[in-house]
């Protein structure tokens, strides 16, 4: 059992659930199963995949720099294209105990709970990760503010790791009921709800949306 300092990161699928009662439970594991190897080829050089705990992967990144460049490449370059899910990523830097390849800690347990915080597409980091990473190339932090989290003493000042070329232009719209990202050349069905449309990615999901647009709409 040893202690050593490194950067955690939890990446996950953003509206998994939802997901999975709109394609179902094989689908869902498929796409889990490809975003796993995905980002494990794209690992760079001592970052680690430590485990998958449902959709979320755990990787341990000994540079937090480094940490950050591979947050924003999961969340904005992994999982592109039709029909890709959202993904979103939280990291926090600290020391964690390593038993029998995996980590314990205060720092791991940190970690988890900023990623849950995060919207898709979205990369949150802690003050204090952000401080020792404070030009990783091409990425600026914008407050998130502090947050209060559970089983956390004081309150953790959040930040969004952001691209500085970083835009919602060329983004394609999302599905409201799978949360996957859709083509409009390419979407099953468009709906107009209030003035706004939307593109589904099945006519499962438009014709969900259909019944109770409410429902899918924040």
């Amino acid at each position: 059992m040893t202690a050593s300092d490194a950067t955690f990161v939890f990446a996950d699928i953003a509206g998994f659930t939802a997901l999975t009662e709109a394609h179902g439970d094989e689908q869902a594991a498929t796409l889990v199963a490809y975003f796993r190897d995905t980002v494990r080829a794209e690992l760079p050089s001592g970052a680690a995949h430590v485990k998958t705990i449902g959709d979320a992967l755990m990787l341990r990144v000994p540079d937090p720099g480094q940490a950050v460049l591979l947050g924003l490449h999961i969340a904005h370059g992994v999982m592109r294209g039709h029909e890709a899910p959202a993904v979103r990523v939280g990291l926090h830097h600290g020391p964690a105990v390593e038993r029998d390849g995996d980590y314990f800690g205060a720092t791991v347990n940190l970690a988890a709970r900023v990623s849950g915080l995060a919207s898709g597409g979205e990369v949150l980091v802690t003050a204090q990760t952000a401080a020792l990473a404070p030009d990783p190339g091409g990425v600026f932090y914008e407050s998130r503010g502090r947050e209060t989290l559970r089983n956390v003493r004081q309150p953790v000042e959040i930040f969004a790791a952001v691209r500085q070329s970083q835009s919602t232009q060329g983004r394609l719209p999302i599905d409201p009921v799978c949360r996957m990202a859709v083509d409009p050349d390419r979407a099953a069905g468009r709906l107009l709800h209030e003035g706004t449309g939307y593109f589904f990615c099945s006519l499962a999901c438009a014709g969900e949306f259909a019944q109770q647009p409410e429902r899918f709409i924040a």
